[in-house]
């Protein structure tokens, strides 16, 4: 019989990553008890601490949490093409959410710029910034306790806020996506908030783009079943796509538009 450390190591080779309540589960102990024998494991360099669980030496990158400034350079003219798709979904007076997403991030400076009589609900800094500049648009920021990498409220007091407001559409991105699973993120924390969106919502648009499909992160954010459109890009894998409409969801692909060449030198 396995001990608890042996455990742990077995859950992360079999997973990638575990959160410390999933393993808490696993080893039918406190939380308290995970978080300590992961820190004898820490020191051994036999895993890795994240915020909120632990990843084997090995994980792959989509497990890591990157910050904002970083996530904002990648991927650009696909985030911005699915930006504008989604924003065609939007009717005027309608409410909406936008998550703390670099995605979301885009759409946040379309609607600035092309929509009115909108109400905004976002926990993202950045986003409420965004939406500002466009005067035309009622902004209801959710506060809590500050991230800094993703540049959101999250916590307890965001997730109490988020429970207050139903929105017509929230508009949701990922870490990691997985059609015949769902979708996944890397800090912990921000998952509660979208899940209580989730349940706020008359539709759940997943904005992700084609370089997530097919992986995981630290834990589940939602289950499949809770999404009714996708919205990606030509990148996206054919037979994921031709699963997600199988499954009944709205499927949206945007065109990225191509790069333009630079002009060129005059003599």
């Amino acid at each position: 019989m396995m001990n608890r450390q042996e455990l742990i190591l077995d859950s992360l080779e079999r997973r990638g990553a575990c959160g410390y309540q999933e393993l808490a589960e696993v080893l039918g102990v406190s939380a308290m008890t995970v978080r300590r024998e992961v820190d004898r494991l820490a020191a051994q360099g036999l895993l890795i601490k994240t915020l909120g669980g632990a990843q084997k030496p090995s994980a792959p990158a989509c497990y890591y949490e990157t910050d904002l400034l970083s996530r904002v350079a990648l991927h650009v003219p696909e985030k911005r093409a699915i930006a504008a798709r989604a924003l065609e979904l939007i009717a005027p007076g309608q409410t909406v959410f936008l998550d703390p997403s670099t995605t979301c991030l885009e759409m946040a400076g379309l609607i600035a710029k092309r929509s009115q009589n909108l109400t905004i609900v976002t926990n993202s800094v950045p986003a409420c910034l965004a939406l500002g500049r466009g005067g035309r648009n009622t902004i209801v920021g959710i506060g809590g306790q500050y991230h800094a990498a993703s540049g959101a409220f999250v916590g307890a007091e965001s997730e109490e806020s988020a429970g207050r407001y139903f929105v017509d559409r929230a508009f949701l991105s990922t870490k990691a996506f997985r059609p015949a699973e769902g979708t996944f993120e890397s800090v912990l924390e921000t998952i509660r908030v979208k899940q209580v969106v989730a349940g706020r919502c008359s539709e759940l648009v997943l904005l992700v783009d084609g370089s997530k499909f097919g992986l995981r992160a630290l834990s589940k954010a939602l289950d499949i079943s809770q999404i009714q459109t996708v919205i990606t890009d030509a990148g996206a894998p054919k037979a994921d796509l031709k699963r997600l409409e199988r499954a009944g969801k709205h499927v949206l692909v945007a065109e990225a538009a191509p790069a333009r060449p630079e002009a060129a030198h005059a003599p």
